[in-house]
């Protein structure tokens, strides 16, 4: 049978939202489904995916600037720690609801490449400039996550964990598309070896910590072949905007027993969809690949595209609740 989960982020500002996001994620996807740790990042910078990431990451310390996270040269710093407190917090939270819980339990973290393209070096511009800095944020988050699953596992001891690294800078990353910090220029592009590698670092690191690693990306040319190759053993996509070139791929993902989740409502929009409307364009999708749901409907995962932070509260359990009727009545 397919089942549903959630890319990560809900909507809300503040500490309830976070209570709320919780109880709809275990409410809606604990039974048979691949329920989450909640990502809440309107209450400030300490729960975006950089500033979560930060938290999980071990050794390199990190500030908040004007332009945003950024690494320093000494230990870690005060907004780091912050970072590590609430996410410290939410676990805590989570482990209060799956109390007894056995199955799939998904968290998620920034990817190595998005990271690169997202924070500071401690004199400017982006670590996505400088091959050793690079290196370095990719070590410690591998050292980090195989950390931060131990930690899960204590938390949750009958759950089989899964960690999703989001990377949607990826594909900007591969084509020379990441501006520099003046926005004349664009930094330039990393061949798939090096890619590949850093990936490989990363997903490795959650295979040997005992959980199974996923990838997601929102973009449109998500490198299937590569993330696959670096380790993978589920990718996660958004099926409104993905190249046709990426469908091969994820057929031969599905046939080999990997999973394969397809973002088939926006992350934002009017309303949650009907069912019925998410089912026919999985039947469609497979078709179109040639493929059996009946197969390879265990492999299926069924989600939002991209998070759901950018619809109100009551519109976000219904698009999880859609996701998780059309899953259960896939053929």
């Amino acid at each position: 049978m397919a089942a549903a989960s959630g890319i990560g982020s809900h909507p809300g500002e503040d500490e309830r939202a976070y209570a709320e996001a919780l109880r709809v994620v275990v409410g809606e996807l604990s039974d048979g489904h691949v329920p989450y740790l909640p990502e809440v990042p309107g209450r400030g910078p300490h729960a975006t995916m950089t500033g979560r990431a930060t938290a999980v990451w071990a050794e390199l310390g990190a500030d908040l600037q004007p332009v945003g996270w950024r690494l320093t040269g000494g230990g870690t710093g005060v907004d780091q720690r912050r970072a590590r407190s609430l996410l410290g917090q939410d676990l805590d939270r989570l482990e209060e609801a799956t109390q007894g819980y056995a199955g799939r339990l998904k968290v998620q973290v920034c990817g190595p490449w998005t990271l690169a393209a997202t924070v500071e070096r401690p004199r400017g511009d982006r670590v996505l400039g400088d091959h050793g800095a690079r290196r370095d944020l990719a070590a410690a988050l591998a050292e980090g996550i195989g950390a931060h699953v131990a930690d899960l596992r204590r938390r949750v001891p009958a759950a089989e964990v899964v960690v999703q690294v989001d990377e949607p800078a990826l594909p900007a990353v591969l084509a020379a598309q990441v501006p520099t910090a003046s926005g004349f220029s664009r930094h330039r592009r990393v061949d798939p070896p090096e890619a590949s590698a850093a990936l490989e670092l990363v997903l490795g690191a959650i295979t040997a910590a005992g959980a199974e690693p996923w990838v997601h990306s929102c973009a449109a040319d998500v490198p299937v072949d590569l993330l696959v190759g670096a380790g993978a053993r589920g990718v996660l996509v958004d099926l409104d905007v993905l190249a046709p070139t990426a469908y091969d791929r994820l057929a031969r993902t599905l046939e080999d027993g990997g999973t394969v989740g397809l973002g088939v409502v926006p992350g934002v929009g009017s309303g949650a969809p009907q069912p019925g409307q998410l089912i026919e364009r999985v039947l469609r999708f497979t078709e179109m690949l040639g493929l059996d749901p009946e197969e390879v409907g265990s492999g299926l995962l069924l989600t939002p595209a991209c998070g759901l932070a950018g619809r109100p509260g009551e519109e976000a359990a219904g698009v999880l609740r859609a996701c998780r009727e059309a899953a259960a009545d896939l053929p």
